[in-house]
């Protein structure tokens, strides 16, 4: 099984970034995020006549996540158990009988601000979602834009982005606990080196051909789920094509 997640900055915008990438890559279940679409305006019928089915919830310009998958989802649920309160951040939806949980974590603005307290809160009730819904000896799949950069390989300078929203050791601790309820970073089981980054601001001139990246796009999975991952991989190609996404594709394949 192939799962991948992929903070797409406008669904409609990447959209042909999206459809080659599926023709190319052919996953099991790709997790959009940030897809900023209103219902009435995603396009489910493009991705559908790529072979896929799309669930989905979005609003124009904000927020917005999706999960496209080679085999009808199932058990599709929006927000956390139907509280969209936050804006459509979390979908979950079972893929080939394995429950994924896809989110795009609130950015929180800066430390200092009420988005950050927010965020916080927002890890916190993310954690009791878990814990309401899923048990750590099951498989789950977490996926998505969480946000933070979690270890100081993660992002380019340690030093200098230390305690900026993002590297923030508050979040560190918000996202370790949700981590200790019983999840493995797949992405480091197999690539345990620095230098890996899923994320390139627009605004740094020449990010991607220098490295000036974050890691802060995960695929996370329960221990049984974990254990039979057989390799994740960054995909920079979509970060290189005409008009992408300051985001690429992460990438994690599981024995069946």
């Amino acid at each position: 099984m192939k799962v991948a997640t992929f903070n797409v900055n406008s669904v409609r915008m990447r959209l042909p970034i999206i459809l080659e990438w599926l023709k190319k890559n052919t996953p099991d279940a790709l997790c959009l995020q940030e897809t900023k679409s209103p219902d009435d305006k995603f396009p489910w019928k493009e991705i559908e006549a790529a072979g896929y089915h799309v669930a989905f919830r979005g609003q124009k310009g904000y927020n917005g996540v999706a999960i496209s998958s080679r085999q009808p989802a199932e058990k599709v649920s929006i927000g956390f158990d139907e509280d969209e309160s936050e804006g459509p951040r979390l979908i979950r939806a079972d893929v080939n009988g394995v429950p994924i949980v896809n989110t795009y974590v609130p950015q929180g603005f800066s430390p200092m601000s009420e988005q950050f307290q927010g965020k916080l809160e927002w890890f916190q009730r993310l954690l009791d979602y878990f814990g309401r819904n899923f048990k750590p000896t099951e498989p789950l799949v977490w996926v998505g834009d969480f946000n933070v950069a979690p270890e100081p390989i993660d992002v380019y300078d340690p030093e200098y982005l230390a305690g900026h929203v993002g590297f923030h050791p508050d979040e560190q601790a918000a996202l370790s606990e949700i981590r200790d309820w019983g999840f493995v970073d797949v992405f480091r089981k197999h690539h345990p080196e620095p230098g890996q980054y899923t994320f390139f601001d627009y605004q740094i001139r020449n990010a991607v051909k220098n490295g000036i990246g974050w890691r802060i796009d995960h695929i996370w999975a329960t221990k049984p789920l974990a254990e039979l991952t057989t390799d994740s991989w960054i995909d920079m190609e979509p970060r290189l094509m005409e008009k992408p996404s300051d985001h690429t594709v992460l990438v994690a394949e599981f024995k069946e």
